[in-house]
């Protein structure tokens, strides 16, 4: 379990500096009530796109926040949160031209990966069972921060790159549907969320709607660590027990 959790601890220091995850860092005891848990949440994910010729799944990494809200049902929440570091796309895309005689040449016997970058929301229902095992279902909302063809080729024993910006030709909202499961760790009230995810997009990838129509798919594999939610707990019992004081007669 240390090791685990040294891992993750890495993981997280080693991601691009993001803002929103910083300030959650720093204040996530005030996002947690006893109805709430806040937390970050970051893992591998592995995409593809249907209906790509040769489309191959590509690996990536995620780092985002997530919130639990406890319904009426302690067994039923509301997930969502914010998946701030995202990448969708594909390994392996047929060569295309490039409109330049010099970049054709030197790409012609090489490869395409596609990487487009996100800001995805996530909306689910979670149902946990009294043994730590939950599943979720909902819907995902995605907002496009990049989209870029890298080629690649091996070019006189020397590896080759060049990105062509796709951005203008990408739908700007995607959203499809999503599912999954996990297992929280028995590491005491607060532990880690062990989980796979998988989303199934179902807005066209492409301006124009290409035929055949192409969409974003992806599985997650993420773990989920709470935020303060110790401290915060201990801070609405320490008020409550304060509150219960001075309603005592005298």
């Amino acid at each position: 379990m240390k090791r685990l959790l040294s891992l993750l601890v890495v993981f997280f220091c080693f991601q691009e500096a993001q803002s929103q995850v910083l300030m959650s860092l720093i204040f996530g005891d005030k996002l947690n009530s006893p109805n709430i848990e806040f937390g970050l949440e970051g893992g591998a994910n592995f995409s593809t796109i249907s209906n790509q010729t040769g489309a191959d799944y590509r690996t990536d990494f995620n780092l985002g926040f997530y919130f639990d809200f406890n319904l009426k049902n302690p067994s039923w929440i509301f997930n969502t949160g914010v998946i701030v570091k995202s990448s969708m796309g594909a390994e392996g895309l047929p060569v295309y031209s490039l409109n330049d005689a010099n970049l054709d040449a030197t790409f012609s016997d090489g490869s395409v990966s596609r990487k487009i970058s996100y800001f995805n929301v996530p909306l689910m229902i979670k149902y946990k069972f009294d043994n730590n095992i939950y599943v979720k279902a909902g819907t995902q909302l995605g907002l496009l921060s990049r989209a870029v063809d890298i080629f690649s080729q091996d070019y006189n024993g020397e590896d080759v790159e060049y990105k062509n910006n796709i951005r203008d030709k990408i739908h700007v909202i995607d959203a499809g549907l999503t599912f999954g499961a996990g297992y929280r760790l028995k590491t005491g009230k607060y532990g880690m969320n062990l989980g796979l995810q998988y989303y199934y997009g179902l807005v066209p990838l492409l301006k124009g709607d290409n035929s055949p129509i192409q969409y974003n798919r992806s599985l997650y594999v993420t773990a989920g660590l709470p935020i303060g939610k110790g401290k915060a707990a201990k801070r609405a019992a320490e008020k409550k027990a304060l509150e219960s004081k001075e309603t005592l007669p005298n």
